[in-house]
C-alpha cells in the first residue's frame, strides 16, 4: 500500500469493527420496535437507546461518508459522489440502516449546510464584485433559467400525446419547465472548496447558483399561477397566486439583511476567532430558524446575511468566512451522506418516457442558455464553453417546488387532472434528482479543470478558501 493510501483510507479500516457495530445498532433498533410486541427486552433496550441513536447514525454517517468520498476522490472524482453513494448505500435504496424516519429527523442536518452554503455563497457577493460582475451575471443567470424554463415546457408540450395525460398538455408543460432552472449550490460549493478553485468561471458559479433560486421561485411562482388558471373551476386571480412566492423571496432577503447588519456590529465588539466562529454560527442558525417558522426560504435568508456582511466590513467577512469554514468538513459530509440516504433507487425504475425528457431538456436548456448569456455578456470563452457545465445539480429548492405543485394542485378546485398532474411532478423530480445530484459534481469538476481553474497541486479533499480571497 502507498503512503497516500494509508493517510485517505487506513485509519477507516481500523475502525470497521467500530463502524459495524454502530450500523448493526442503529439499524436493528427500528426492527426490535416493529416486531411482534413480545420481543420485551429487545423493545425495553431500544427505548433505553433511543434518543442516541440517531448519534450513532451520525457517527456511522461521518464516518463511513468520509471513507467513501476519500474512495471517489482516488479515481479522480469529487469527494461529495462519495459521500452520496455511502447515503444511498446506508439509505433506504440498499440496507435500510437510515430509514425513512430517522433522514427526516436528521432533517436539521440539511437545514443547517444549506444555510451554512448560502451564507458562504453571500460572503462572495461584495460591491466590488458586483460592480465586476453585475450586468453579466444577471444576463447569463437570466438567460440560462428561461431558456432551461423554455426547453423543458416545448419539449414536454410537444410530446405531451404521449407524456401526459388528455388536458393536462400546456398547465404541464408549465410547471415541468418551471422545475428546471432550480440548482443545488451545496454540490457546487462543495466541489469549488475541494479543488480550491479560482478563477472567472469560478466566481460566475458562484454567484449564479447562489441567485438563481430566487429567480426559479420567481418562474414557478408564474408558471403555477398560469396553470392554476387553466385547471381551476374557480376564479383565482393571477396576482392572489404569485404574492407568496414574492413574499417568500423579498422576506428572506430582508430577514438576512437585518441579521447581517446585526452580525457586523457584534463581530466590530468581539473579534477573535473563536468569537467570529459563535456568533456566525449563532446568526446562521437563528437565520435559519426564522425563515422555517415565517415561510420564507432559507437559502435567500443566509445568503443575505453573508452578502450584507461582505458589503459592510470585507476584515469581518474574511474572519466569519474562515471561521465558518473550519466546520465545512463534517458539515458536507453530513449533509451529502443524508441527501444520498433521501434517495430512493426505486423511483428510477417506475421513471416513464417523462423522465429522460425532462433531463435532456433541462441539460440542453442549461448549458444552452448559459452559452447565450455569456456571449451576449462578452463574458470569456472558458466561461462561454464550461459554464453550463457547472450548473446541472439539482436537489433541495426543485423538491420544494415539485412539494408546493403536490399540495397546492391536490386542491379539489383543480379537478382530477390537478391530482394527476401533482403525482407526476413529485414522481418525477424525485427520480430525476438522482441523477443530477450525482452527476452534476462530476460535470461541475469537469468544467473547472477544463477551464484551467483547478490548482494543478491541489490534492483532493483540500478544502480550500481560495476564492474568498479573490473575491472579497
Amino acid at each position: 500500500m502507498t503512503r497516500a493510501w494509508h493517510s485517505s483510507g487506513g485509519a477507516a479500516w481500523a475502525l470497521w469493527p467500530v463502524l459495524a457495530m454502530g450500523a448493526v445498532f442503529a439499524g436493528a433498533a427500528p426492527v426490535a420496535v416493529a416486531g411482534d410486541g413480545d420481543g420485551g427486552a429487545m423493545v425495553a433496550v431500544y427505548d433505553a437507546l433511543h434518543d442516541i441513536q440517531n448519534w450513532l447514525l451520525v457517527g456511522v454517517a461521518l464516518l463511513l461518508g468520509r471513507f467513501g468520498g476519500r474512495l471517489t476522490s482516488r479515481i479522480g472524482a469529487p469527494m461529495v459522489v462519495g459521500y452520496l453513494l455511502v447515503g444511498i448505500v446506508l439509505g433506504r435504496s440498499v440496507l435500510n440502516v437510515v430509514s425513512a424516519e430517522a433522514t427526516d429527523a436528521l432533517e436539521l442536518v440539511t437545514d443547517f449546510g444549506l444555510g451554512i452554503v448560502a451564507f458562504m455563497i453571500g460572503t462572495e457577493l461584495s460591491r466590488r464584485l458586483i460592480r465586476r460582475l453585475g450586468a453579466k451575471l444577471l444576463i447569463i443567470m437570466v438567460s440560462e433559467s428561461l431558456v432551461a424554463f423554455a426547453f423543458v415546457a416545448l419539449l414536454v408540450w410537444s410530446l405531451s400525446g404521449w407524456l401526459l395525460p388528455a388536458g393536462l398538455a400546456v398547465a404541464g408543460a408549465l410547471i415541468f419547465g418551471a422545475m428546471a432552472p432550480a440548482s443545488a449550490p451545496a454540490g457546487t460549493v462543495a466541489v469549488i472548496q475541494e479543488y480550491g478553485a479560482r478563477g472567472p468561471l469560478t466566481r460566475l458559479l458562484l454567484g449564479i447558483v447562489g441567485l438563481d433560486d430566487a429567480f426559479a421561485i420567481m418562474i414557478y411562482a408564474f408558471a403555477a399561477a398560469a396553470a392554476k388558471v387553466l385547471l381551476s373551476a374557480g376564479t383565482p386571480t393571477f396576482v392572489s397566486l404569485v404574492q407568496g412566492p414574492v413574499l417568500e423571496i423579498v422576506g428572506g432577503l430582508a430577514v438576512g439583511a437585518v441579521v447581517g447588519v446585526q452580525l457586523r456590529v457584534i463581530l466590530a465588539r468581539r473579534g477573535d476567532h473563536g468569537d467570529a466562529l459563535i456568533y456566525t454560527l449563532g446568526a446562521i442558525l437563528l437565520t435559519t430558524g426564522l425563515a422555517n417558522a415565517l415561510g420564507l426560504s432559507l437559502i435567500l435568508a443566509n445568503l443575505g446575511v453573508g452578502a450584507v456582511l461582505a458589503n459592510l466590513s470585507r476584515r469581518k467577512t474574511e474572519h466569519a468566512y474562515q471561521a465558518i469554514q473550519g466546520i465545512t468538513g463534517p458539515v458536507f459530509v453530513l449533509f451529502f451522506v443524508v441527501a444520498g440516504a433521501h434517495l430512493d433507487l426505486r423511483l428510477l425504475a417506475a421513471l416513464s418516457l417523462l423522465g429522460p425528457v425532462y433531463i435532456v431538456g433541462r441539460s440542453a436548456g442549461l448549458i444552452g442558455g448559459a452559452y447565450l448569456g455569456a456571449t451576449l455578456s462578452r463574458a470569456e470563452p472558458t466561461v462561454r464553453r464550461y459554464l453550463g457545465l457547472g450548473i446541472l445539480s439539482q436537489a433541495g429548492v426543485a423538491i420544494g417546488l415539485a412539494l408546493t405543485v403536490a399540495n397546492e394542485f391536490r386542491d379539489p378546485l383543480y379537478g382530477e387532472l390537478g391530482r394527476q398532474l401533482a403525482e407526476l411532478t413529485i414522481n418525477t423530480i424525485a427520480a430525476t434528482t438522482i441523477i443530477f445530484e450525482v452527476v452534476g459534481p462530476l460535470t461541475t469538476k469537469l468544467a473547472l479543470s477544463r477551464a484551467g481553474e483547478i490548482a494543478a497541486a491541489a490534492p483532493a479533499g483540500r478544502q480550500a478558501g481560495a476564492t474568498q480571497g479573490e473575491t472579497a
